[in-house]
């Protein structure tokens, strides 16, 4: 069996996250504590007891999301002795999540993915003024069509498919006219389904530049080291362990789409055949059963999660 370990993007955050393994390991009390210590923010106590309204703010999202990711890996290195390295054949994660693997696979350190990401999140906001941009998923059909749909739809603005997340699946970005043409477009195609997301930002688009500028500065001051295994990266949808390839490539991100899809069907091609999601939801664990079926998938969450999947790997 050669196994994946995958973690969630932003979407997934709930109130609560990570409280679990707070209350029961004090290894995931000191993942917490050196996030917040690194942002000069309580961002536990945001995450244990929100408000929803402040934790899905982009800029406390993504740290948060990244921290119950890490909480749950350093739990299992340090209280189960189920290391990345020896337990995983790659490592991979849905935008945001993507930092979390690079942490989880020794590239960057948590201060340094913690502060990375809280401006990850501000950049993002900054790149467009509220209300100028706009996401949609659009799901029922296949993702060329999506393409075609967006392309036509653009009309001189920017208008493209940002998350190919499964089949049938596709989150498009850019300005909000273009992104509501095309659900127009899609619904007189017969695509019954065209949801408009609520997002504070049109991301992993090209309105993203400025982002991606920022980030660029400030990934080029951040030590990278080699991760422990290969990185299955958003913008390849192949194996990386180039530690400047992995530096490059999370600048590109920004404005690149999320190849979800792909990632997952080229860990099929690699032997793959379980997916474990660690962190807060269930979103890639459910996508996995929609792009291959061979590949099992689960989620990690709980100290009880942890537990029961350390005592499997163990018998």
């Amino acid at each position: 069996m050669t196994r994946a370990f995958v973690f969630p993007g932003q979407g997934s955050q709930a109130v609560g996250m990570g409280k679990d393994l707070s209350d029961n390991s004090s290894v995931a009390r000191d993942v917490f504590n050196e996030v917040n210590e690194a942002l000069s923010q309580d961002l536990s106590g945001l995450m244990f007891d929100g408000p929803i309204e402040d934790l899905t703010l982009t800029f406390n999202a993504q740290p948060a999301l990244m921290a119950a990711s890490i909480a749950v890996v350093r739990v299992l290195e340090k209280e189960f002795d189920v290391n990345v390295a020896d337990n995983a054949g790659y490592v991979a994660g849905h935008s945001l999540g993507e930092y979390s693997a690079l942490a989880a696979a020794g590239t960057l350190s948590l201060s340094d993915t913690a502060k990375l990401l809280k401006l990850r999140g501000e950049a993002m906001q900054r790149a467009v003024p509220v209300g100028v941009g706009a996401m949609a998923a659009i799901m029922g059909a296949e993702f060329s069509v999506i393409e075609e749909i967006a392309a036509e739809a653009a009309d001189g603005e920017v208008c493209t498919a940002a998350n190919d997340n499964a089949d049938g699946q596709v989150v498009i970005s850019g300005h909000k006219g273009a992104v509501e043409r095309a659900m127009e477009i899609a619904k007189e195609r017969g695509i019954k389904r065209a949801i408009p997301l609520p997002v504070s930002a049109p991301f992993h688009c090209p309105l993203m530049q400025p982002a991606a500028d920022e980030m660029a500065a400030a990934l080029a001051d951040t030590t990278f080291n080699a991760p422990c295994v290969p990185v299955i990266t958003n913008v390849s949808a192949d194996a990386v362990s180039d530690p400047n390839a992995l530096r490059d490539q999370l600048v590109e991100q920004i404005t690149g789409r999320v190849r979800w899809r792909e990632s997952v069907l080229k860990m099929g091609e690699l032997g793959v055949t379980d997916l474990v999601e660690l962190g807060t939801g269930k979103v890639l664990g459910g996508l996995v059963r929609r792009i291959n079926k061979e590949i099992k998938g689960r989620s990690i969450q709980t100290m009880a999660d942890i537990e029961a999947f350390a005592t499997e790997l163990k018998s």
